[in-house]
């Protein structure tokens, strides 16, 4: 009885110590959370820097390249991504995406756009000083060093494919005080319920910092801090005016409609790019961008771009499998595993199989069909059902395995490709006919660490990818391990997910999705200075193109009758045979470290901090042009028409023969004149492969049958893949030109016979 007595006291020693200690360790904010600096440069190094542009510029128009989708550390999922015990870079501000921008990859623009549901009005108010900081720091408007712009992504994510809309970047035109939205908008449920309770229980005050990494304990307490400081915001009046909205409320829009609706309350310029619209971690099995192809769920005056590609995966390419099915009463059924796709509930079946004492009894067939059962109805949690489980037992199932660097759990459904072949006639576009989604095509990063445009080189995978893991055995069982499933490896469980937050740990395949990370891609506008103005224009006429991250040039036109140039992104009408021109020109190949101009205005230490000591620094030879890929697309005739005859990938293959001066190309399509609906081409430039970051995914090994029998994944934590392996594969880097559409003057006729 004494002993207990004795350790009740010690316990509450103990208790009080922590508490006091959290208290002291409160005192002080950690240095340098609320910078807004950006570095200034002297003329010489302007000039020195704008050199390389100069140098860039071949053919028939200036090419700017840049990079809409940044995140920093004021978002809540980079700032877990930044702790240390995640081997992450630590804080990176907003200050550290415009330094990242101008002295690491040199880019000509890049537009801040932190996740609206992890930002307070105290938040947004740094990141509008520290774009506005970032523009001034850059140079005369006429010719600056860099272009920002401001933007928040708006993160939404339903449990089923009826409510997921998915994420949209939102990117303003303008940044004066007075013309921009007081907060930004967020999509609220799932990710902005999960902001504002500890989901992640490394976060906890008492538990995580202690136990698992003391030293860097005030990082963590700052991340509970805002967690707190979200919660006590009130919730903004839904049917008020946007602009009479007080500044320190959260406003919501729980669709796109409603995202639209308080843009155009506010005015101004603002461009929405949705993204990510394959990423199955976060998708839904069954869902389609079908259900936005209405007037009410697109804006076509501010959706006109979409991410092809970025850090998370290419999203560009359909298929025809799915990863569930429908029975004629619309139930949910485990499709069949083809050559090409392993669905994820069929891996799961056979995983319980195998743990059968009889695989051919009764009863394990009773379990096989549970546990399919099973997985198909937790939804992008399936991965739940099975206990005793590793991420390399569950192959490759679920992935696109002839698909350029895919993203995880690839949704076909809701491609690039599959949303510029929808087409509602029961709704009626600006010009009269069906509408149609009429995107171009950018890259961009995603990038988490305040890192803009992090594709120039192959390097730092644990800050310029988000391959992040646990960085010790501790937190690996503590909160890694403890997050899978248990219970009887043989038997089926059950999970459903719900509306209330959840462990991101659980659901999100973070293992597995260490090896589908990149670091990022770009986008390329023709503009005819490096203004705002001329890089805004050329967003707005489409005419722009995408990049899986090195700095290719691609021009692609259609050529009319009178000599006519008709640049990517172009809208036309007409009956006669088109005819086409491509240009490409590879990207320049890289030379170690930084160059000259970059020292001087850093130095050592913070390049080495900032940039990971390696920044764009382009030799002078490029890399070769392969080939050329022509994509032609039909659109439907209605919704229900099926997609694969219509996306014809490639179309056409045209070899090039460059050895480092690009490749030039010509085409026409005699087709055309008898297909009679809307069609739409663009061009893929394929340059000569290289090394690049997690470029076989989860590296299959293949039997006679070429039937992945075992995988060796790329994790994010230094136990099991050693910090300094990048998993290098050769991959052939691309770039997409944005589409030209073409329509005859009856668009939206039947199509002969």
């Amino acid at each position: 009885m004494k002993a207990l007595s004795k350790m009740v006291v010690v316990l509450a020693v103990l208790a009080a110590a922590i508490v006091a200690l959290v208290w002291w360790d409160r005192q002080v904010e950690p240095e340098g959370a609320g910078t807004v600096a950006a570095t200034r440069v002297d003329a010489q190094s302007l000039r020195d820097r704008q050199q390389r542009h100069a140098d860039a510029r071949e053919g028939d128009g200036q090419v700017l390249y840049g990079d809409l989708h940044v995140h920093t550390t004021f978002s809540m999922d980079a700032f877990v991504w930044a702790l240390p015990l995640m081997h992450g870079p630590g804080a990176r501000p907003p200050a550290d995406a415009c330094d990242y921008a101008r002295f690491c990859s040199s880019l000509d623009f890049y537009a801040h756009t932190d996740h609206s549901e992890s930002l307070t009005p105290r938040h947004w108010s740094m990141i509008k000083d520290t774009v506005r900081a970032c523009n001034d720091a850059a140079g005369p408007a006429d010719n600056p060093d860099v272009v920002a712009f401001l933007g928040w992504e708006w993160t939404q994510m339903g449990n089923t494919p009826e409510t997921h809309y998915g994420h949209k970047n939102v990117i303003l035109y303008e940044t004066a005080e007075d013309r921009v939205p007081r907060r930004p908008i967020i999509a609220g449920g799932i990710a902005y319920n999960a902001m504002r309770v500890n989901s992640l229980p490394f976060t906890d005050r008492f538990v995580g910092p202690y136990l698992t990494d003391f030293e860097n304990r005030d990082r963590q307490f700052l991340q509970d801090d805002k967690r707190m400081e979200l919660a006590s915001i009130p919730t903004c009046a839904q049917d008020v005016n946007s602009r009479d909205l007080p500044a320190d409320c959260i406003e919501f829009a729980t669709e796109p409609a409603d995202l639209f609706r308080k843009l155009d309350e506010w005015g101004g310029d603002a461009l929405v790019i949705p993204h990510g619209t394959t990423w199955g971690y976060y998708t839904p099995p069954g869902s389609s961008w079908k259900k936005q192809l209405t007037r009410k769920q697109h804006d076509p005056r501010r959706q006109k771009l979409i991410e092809i590609f970025s850090g998370h995966g290419n999203a560009e390419e359909y298929r025809d499998w799915r990863a569930v099915a429908y029975d004629a009463d619309g139930g949910l059924v485990c499709p069949e595993a083809s050559d090409d796709y392993l669905p994820c509930c069929k891996r799961a079946g056979q995983i319980i199989r195998s743990r059968c004492d009889d695989p051919d009894s009764v009863d394990c067939a009773a379990r096989v069909a549970e546990v399919e059962s099973n997985y198909l109805k937790a939804g992008r949690a399936g991965h739940l059902v099975v206990a005793d489980v590793q991420p390399e037992d569950w192959l490759n199932c679920g992935q696109c395995t002839d698909c350029f660097m895919p993203p995880l759990n690839h949704r076909p459904a809701s491609s690039v490709q599959a949303i510029m072949a929808y087409n509602n006639p029961d709704e009626v576009d600006d010009d009269g006919g069906a509408l149609r989604f009429r995107f171009g095509f950018i890259g961009s990063s995603d990038n988490h660490a305040a890192e803009a445009g992090t594709g120039f080189k192959q390097v730092n995978r644990h800050t310029s990818t988000e391959a992040r893991g646990a960085a010790n055995e501790l937190v690996q069982k503590r909160f890694v391990d403890a997050a899978k499933p248990t219970g009887d490896p043989a038997r089926p469980r059950s999970f459903e997910l719900g509306n209330t937050p959840y462990n991101f740990l659980q659901i999100a395949e973070t293992e597995r999705q260490a090896s589908f990370f990149y670091t990022g891609g770009l986008v390329a506008v023709h503009a005819p200075t490096r203004t705002r103005d001329a890089i805004w224009d050329a967003l707005q006429r489409k005419e722009v193109f995408g990049t899986s991250g090195p700095r290719m040039q691609l021009w692609f036109d259609l050529v009319g009758a009178d000599g006519t140039r008709h640049p990517m992104g172009s809208e036309l009408q007409g009956s006669d045979v088109p005819r086409f021109r491509v240009r490409a020109l590879g990207a320049f190949e890289q030379k170690p470290g930084c160059p000259a101009w970059t020292v001087d205005a850093l130095g050592d230490q913070r390049i080495e901090q900032l940039c990971g000591g390696e920044c764009y620094n382009p030799g002078d030879a490029r890399t070769p042009v392969e080939r050329i890929e022509i994509v032609r697309i039909r659109r439907q005739q209605n919704l229900d028409e099926a997609l694969e005859p219509l996306i014809e990938d490639p179309w056409k293959v045209l070899q090039c023969a460059d050895e480092g001066d690009g490749c030039a190309v010509e085409f026409d399509d005699p087709e055309y004149p008898q297909i009679g609906r809307e069609v739409l081409y663009y061009a893929r430039a394929i340059q000569r492969a290289e090394p690049t970051i997690n470029g076989a995914q989860l590296r299959c090994e293949f039997d006679e049958q070429g039937r992945c029998i075992a995988v060796n994944p790329c994790h994010g934590d230094s136990a099991r893949t050693p910090l300094d392996e990048r998993c290098l594969a050769e991959v052939q880097h691309r770039a997409w030109s944005s589409p030209i559409f073409i329509r005859p003057p009856a668009a939206d006729a039947a199509p002969p016979g």
